[in-house]
């Protein structure tokens, strides 16, 4: 069973993905049971991520399934060998929501990390003052203890990035970097490490223009999450005011890559939206001379 006897990401990815090569293939979950010699009971919670199949059963059922596709079979066989991986954020697991946990598994594991930010700089190009700052302005009281563990789960999430472990690009609402919602000191700061970070050849930042008037009000933040060598989107977390949520569904998936395309159409080029970071930051330099 999975950590916690709850449905791991991976373990729900897996699921699923046997879920949809089943009924592709026109079989119920009987007949799927007969595959493995199991019962119809296992292949439920196989496919709702409850239990994580073994890979030996991953190979039946692909057989069975139809599935040739190697890279494919081989990613599935991944999922199946890692599901019960103990991943670095269960160290910290007292001070975390579970849907916080599975936000950091999916980008522990993808390959393209594509993210939506309207109000905050987004958490993996977050300072620490900021972070700590944005804590601070919380209504809900958080104790210096678990601040502290906060800021080094977001400074792990970050090595990633800073490692060159993902491809990562994000688009930000004009309105997180022209105006502090934070110290200036903080937000000048900020605004400085989101331009050393554009440096990295794995990061891309674009800024959508206040001109483009009601489209950064469309569709509240989000993060898109690809997991093999190409970027198509295979997860989708949402933030909302009860934390995490992650959609998998194919419409939703196909609905969230279509934003972020629009969204980066509007956006301003990473080299344009560098040149007005740069003048935003001038700015806020000017005025505290």
């Amino acid at each position: 069973m999975p950590a916690g006897g709850r449905p791991t990401v991976r373990s729900r990815r897996l699921g699923t993905a046997l879920k949809q090569y089943r009924h592709a293939a026109r079989l119920d979950q009987p007949q799927a049971a007969e595959v493995i010699a199991a019962s119809q009971a296992r292949i439920s919670r196989l496919e709702s991520g409850h239990v994580t199949a073994r890979v030996i059963e991953v190979r039946l059922l692909l057989d069975a399934y139809g599935v040739k596709d190697l890279v494919e079979r081989a990613r599935l066989e991944e999922l199946a060998k890692h599901s019960k991986n103990r991943g670095w954020w269960l160290e910290h697991a007292e001070h975390l929501r579970p849907d916080y946990m599975d936000h950091i598994a999916l980008e522990d594991d993808a390959s393209y990390i594509r993210e939506w930010q309207q109000v905050l700089v987004p958490g993996l190009l977050q300072t620490q003052a900021y972070t700590e700052a944005v804590i601070h302005t919380s209504p809900n009281y958080m104790p210096p203890e678990r601040v502290t563990q906060m800021v080094k789960v977001r400074e792990a999430r970050q090595a990633k990035i800073e490692e060159g472990g993902a491809t990562y690009s994000v688009i930000v609402w004009e309105a997180v970097v022209a105006h502090p919602l934070v110290g200036v000191e903080v937000h000048r700061e900020q605004l400085s490490a989101i331009l050393d970070a554009m440096k990295r050849k794995n990061v891309t930042v674009q800024v959508l223009p206040f001109s483009v008037g009601a489209l950064a009000t469309v569709t509240s933040a989000f993060s898109t999450f690809s997991f093999d060598s190409e970027p198509a989107v295979q997860a989708v977390a949402l933030e909302n005011l009860r934390g995490t949520s992650v959609l998998e569904g194919p419409e939703d998936l196909a609905a969230y890559a279509n934003m972020y395309d629009l969204l980066r159409s509007s956006a301003l080029a990473p080299d344009a939206s560098a040149k007005l970071i740069r003048g935003i930051l001038r700015s806020l330099k000017e005025d505290a001379s």
